[in-house]
């Protein structure tokens, strides 16, 4: 319904000798529905997170027949994938079943909701879907086509208390999760997909639909509220601090600040937690502004910055994307592809991307890989080209 591991040829990573297993979880209601008539083992919720954990065990005692070795295992994840990938790195059960952890534009939903209050959300879906008796029975009558359409996006997970013991964003800060080597990297501007494709904004797991046309500056502080859910006070304070003037059209303006205080600064903050207790970290910002987007027709592909999956196509073939980019990309970008690739499948085997075309420092508070066409580097100034000290101070 919204994506599968077939979307995902990892064929060219394979290449460079690492074995690439993709796996399908379930979504939507059938995987993160909280209902008290469906908890199982004192789970509840977190379904696809469950599957997920059964593919690592099923990596366990069979990958050794593939060529792979059991005892190195890395996950990785974008977008609701990196945010599953932080959520196995605090959840019990997943503990001791991968080694390393790459999380790609992941870091946008660190508050999970307590179990009553998902419980709650999950009463009145089933009342909307035609189950006012709440019954398991009830709900597994009814059509898969009506759970999905009815559940909207419901981002992993619940807090409820087997597969999540807390929220993730609360484990981490706490220090109370795997520590493995981690690549943990955003995109230029992970925004501007959903501002200016889709027409809404993420915020916390959750679609939200725009107050108003984003190209109208006599919006720009309604969408700003409507988006990150602050009085209209604090919506004037962050358009001061991001002033129209100081962009080149509203909609970049608008997507970058929400992009700042949903993805980079959350980013920041996972990189601080997981390096302060001693895990070796790996932060990277892709920065190929000129990435196609395979979601959209070629002559809409390009948005002027990288964005929400741009990166993607470096990585996999992606043969089920509405418009592969597979055979587009310029000599350089076809130079970066390789390069990444090189350095996912060096950290997936020692923890370490560095190559010698390119050393990736471990974070120290600052660095942050700058990925490039030609021209990639280490940078310091993340936080403060992100306004992370503002978003700080609340």
């Amino acid at each position: 319904v919204q994506d599968g591991g077939r979307n995902y040829d990892g064929t060219k990573l394979a290449a460079t000798g690492t074995v690439v297993v993709t796996i399908n979880y379930r979504l939507g209601a059938l995987g993160f529905l909280a209902h008290p008539a469906l908890a199982s083992h004192g789970a509840a919720g977190n379904y696809g997170l469950m599957d997920q954990q059964a593919a690592l065990r099923w990596v366990q005692r069979n990958i050794a027949r593939f060529g792979g070795n059991p005892r190195n295992v890395t996950i990785a994840g974008q977008s609701a994938g990196g945010l599953s990938v932080l959520a196995q790195m605090v959840s019990p059960g997943a503990r001791g079943l991968f080694q390393r952890a790459i999380v790609q534009s992941g870091t946008f939903a660190l508050n999970q909701r307590p179990l009553a209050v998902a419980e709650a959300a999950g009463k009145t879906f089933a009342t909307s879907v035609g189950c006012p008796d709440q019954t398991a029975a009830c709900l597994r009558s009814v059509p898969v086509s009506s759970l999905v359409s009815k559940f909207g996006v419901e981002i992993p997970g619940v807090v409820d208390g087997s597969v999540l013991t807390q929220p993730i964003g609360t484990a981490l800060a706490r220090g109370q999760f795997a520590r493995v080597p981690v690549i943990n990297g955003i995109t230029h501007d992970e925004e501007l997909l959903f501002v200016a494709g889709l027409g809404i904004t993420v915020s916390q797991g959750t679609n939200i639909p725009l107050a108003g046309d984003p190209t109208d500056p006599a919006n720009y502080q309604a969408n700003i509220a409507q988006a990150l859910g602050v009085p209209a006070a604090r919506a004037a304070a962050i358009a001061n601090e991001y002033p129209l003037s100081a962009y080149p059209n509203p909609v970049a303006a608008f997507s970058l600040l929400v992009s700042d205080a949903s993805f980079a600064c959350p980013a920041l903050q996972v990189d601080r937690w997981t390096a302060a207790r001693g895990a070796a970290t790996y932060a990277y910002q892709f920065n190929d502004d000129n990435a196609p987007l395979n979601i959209l027709p070629p002559d809409q592909q390009h948005l002027g910055l990288s964005t929400h999956g741009t990166e993607l196509p470096y990585l996999f073939d992606q043969p089920n994307a509405p418009f592969p980019v597979t055979g587009t990309l310029t000599p350089g970008q076809q130079a970066l592809a390789a390069s990444m690739r090189t350095d996912w499948a060096s950290f997936a085997a020692s923890g370490n991307p560095s190559s010698h075309a390119l050393p990736w420092p471990s974070f120290d508070g600052t660095r942050v890989l700058s990925l490039v066409p030609l021209q990639s580097q280490v940078t310091t100034d993340f936080a403060a080209a992100h306004h992370c000290s503002f978003w700080a101070a609340g």
